[in-house]
């Protein structure tokens, strides 16, 4: 985790030896989900050849991403994600075999982050945000700039955008990613249903997730396809889905809302993240999906902790603003 004055952080010094964050190339994850479905009996059909034709089905699992026409799912922003795939020395690429770099900082994203992930033989460099979306490339300019020692030399391969779902503000009803999720015999599932974490930004886990809670229930609610489903089947799903994850949702948008408004409370957002205790409750909400339960007197020292660092990111904010002046 790096901040907007370069201060790094290694966030995964309470890693156990058999825990770890993946970081995957879609292309190859996609075709490997392709084939495994098929292989269970699915009917694959390339819907890009541009020609229109129709299928009567039962119920429909709309996985069709941030700008999903399966359904009216009411008024919702989207972010903007930025990303080159840049092929750099093997040397180079020695640095990134066990690490993954978050940037924060107005210069790279008002509102988000900036990355670079290790893919295996080249790096994802890039950045995203919601509020200033016609600014993105210069936002990835900046990403480049402040990477710039580790990936110099790299050769640009492919350059990727994709729209990222984000909550509707304001927001009509609070414990759902989209307003609508579901209508009659169609549901949403993954970034057409905005399950996308604030702070981090994560929604892969949550696609995967959401269409197998979605597809038991349609397992369920058809009895092994004894009778038709209906609304209310489908409706389980969206119950299971709040039940479950609502709480690191929440979590992750205050967290947001609390340390990504301002440069000093980025810098607050990095000192904090140097403390072990947050780096394991961080961990362990991000790997298993949940809100871990602490301890009592080191959550009441993380408050003090945090407290403090907000009232110095304040007191620097306003040092800063009387030097502008």
């Amino acid at each position: 985790m790096i901040s907007p004055s370069n201060f790094a952080v290694d966030i995964g010094k309470t890693l156990k030896p058999h825990e770890y964050i993946g970081m995957v190339s879609r292309e190859v994850l996609d075709a490997y989900l392709r084939e495994r479905a098929s292989k269970n009996g699915a009917k694959v059909i390339n819907g890009a050849t541009g020609e229109k034709k129709t299928l009567e089905v039962d119920a429909v699992i709309g996985a069709d991403g941030a700008n999903s026409k399966s359904i009216d799912a009411g008024d919702y922003d989207y972010a903007i994600a930025f990303q080159e795939r840049i092929k750099i020395r093997n040397d180079k690429m020695m640095y990134y075999e066990d690490l993954a770099e978050m940037y924060v900082g107005d210069d790279v994203s008002p509102d988000l982050y900036a990355w670079v992930f290790p893919k295996c033989d080249h790096v994802a460099v890039g950045t995203g945000t919601v509020t200033h979306k016609g600014d993105i490339k210069k936002f990835q300019e900046a990403t480049r700039n402040r990477a710039r020692d580790k990936i110099l030399g790299g050769k640009i391969i492919r350059v990727e955008v994709h729209p990222i779902p984000e909550h509707p503000q304001p927001h009509p009803i609070p414990e759902h990613p989209r307003p609508r999720r579901l209508l009659g015999r169609v549901a949403q599932g993954g970034d057409a249903a905005g399950y996308v974490t604030k702070c981090s930004g994560e929604g892969i886990y949550f696609a995967a997730k959401s269409g197998r809670m979605c597809a038991e229930a349609i397992v369920e609610g058809s009895e092994n396809g004894k009778r038709m489903v209906d609304e209310s089947d489908l409706r389980k799903y969206l119950e299971k889905w709040n039940k479950t994850y609502w709480p690191p949702y929440k979590v992750l948008d205050v967290l947001q809302k609390v340390f990504y408004r301002s440069k000093p409370a980025r810098e607050a957002f990095v000192e904090k993240c140097a403390d072990e205790y947050v780096q394991k409750m961080t961990f362990d909400s991000y790997l298993y999906k949940r809100v871990a339960p602490g301890n009592p007197l080191e959550d009441l020292k993380l408050a003090v902790n945090t407290i403090g660092s907000l009232v110095r990111a304040n007191a620097l904010r306003r040092e800063m603003e009387k030097l502008s002046v």
